[in-house]
């Protein structure tokens, strides 16, 4: 159905990665290296807004903090791995060496049907030099007529000996919002979740989906994920705050409030992995206009 509009998407290798545009226009760039980890930035929704912070990848932006330089647009990465925090840097000023993730290749940078897919393989490696586990990531970017999506499947894979992903609320695949969308922006965003929960109500607790939308350049935007119902602890709690960070997280449990589920830190026996999948929609209007509830049930279906 989505074939039919007839997005144009090209993919092109550029120095920081690989740019995706539809139609002529840029829609994202995946940076290999941004910091410690990989970032997709910028990332341009239906409308034609940026849709994620600029900080720390360019000027900050409109309303935007020059806060939390490790909030990096849209990543993946997680605080405590092995016991190493992978998700803040510490020290980075002074120049002290930093856990990263490491991007090993492109597996593939293509347009598939109709759609702009990336395979990216990556070690986490340690400050000393050591890689603690590695990842494949598969990416696929589609758009139609009213929304553009970004489906983000990540398999974290004990390649070194097991790995434990520890629990904390630092994690885990996340977004920083524009700053004029977030809650505490001067007009003001909403974030509301498939519980019904909004705003500061949805921090820690569990949801199939939450969505964070608000004005950007005189419009109403959103960005939505959705966590796949075949994740691992599906429902997860979501890391989801006021100031514009967007996060599910499947690993943490005692920084969140107390109830169902009782998540916590999960081990990667050797040689096995855990794979977690999540779609980004980038849509106009708010959550009842792009009618999210309705995409996430088609997109539970797939």
């Amino acid at each position: 159905a989505h074939l039919a509009w007839g997005a144009d998407f090209a993919v092109k290798k550029i120095d920081a990665g690989v740019e995706v545009s539809i139609d002529g226009q840029l829609f994202c760039q995946y940076h290999v290296k941004s910091g410690r980890q990989p970032a997709i930035w910028p990332i341009i929704g239906p409308g034609g807004q940026a849709l994620t912070r600029a900080y720390p990848l360019g000027p900050a932006g409109e309303q935007e903090n020059k806060d939390h330089p490790h909030h990096r647009s849209l990543w993946f990465s997680h605080g405590i791995v092995n016991g190493l925090d992978f998700w803040a840097a510490h020290g980075a000023d002074e120049g002290k060496p930093q856990n990263q993730i490491v991007h090993q290749e492109f597996a593939a940078a293509e347009v598939r049907d109709g759609q702009a897919y990336l395979v990216t393989r990556n070690n986490w490696v340690s400050a000393e030099g050591e890689t603690v586990c590695s990842d494949e990531r598969t990416i696929w970017m589609g758009a139609d007529e009213k929304y553009r999506w970004i489906d983000y499947t990540t398999r974290l894979i004990a390649s070194e000996g097991e790995v434990t992903f520890g629990d904390t609320k630092e994690g885990t695949f996340a977004v920083r919002v524009a700053g004029t969308m977030k809650v505490e922006a001067e007009q003001g965003g909403q974030i509301v979740s498939s519980t019904g929960r909004r705003g500061l109500d949805a921090w820690g607790q569990p949801a199939d989906w939450v969505d964070y939308y608000g004005p950007v350049k005189g419009k109403t935007a959103g960005i939505a994920i959705f966590s796949s119902p075949r994740n691992y602890q599906h429902p997860c709690r979501w890391h989801v705050r006021t100031y514009g960070l967007f996060a599910a997280n499947p690993f943490g449990v005692h920084h969140f409030p107390e109830g169902e589920p009782v998540q916590g830190a999960k081990t990667i026996p050797a040689g096995d992995s855990l794979t977690l999948s999540y779609r980004v929609v980038l849509h106009n209007g708010n959550t009842e206009e792009a009618d999210i509830g309705g995409l996430d049930k088609k997109y539970a279906a797939e």
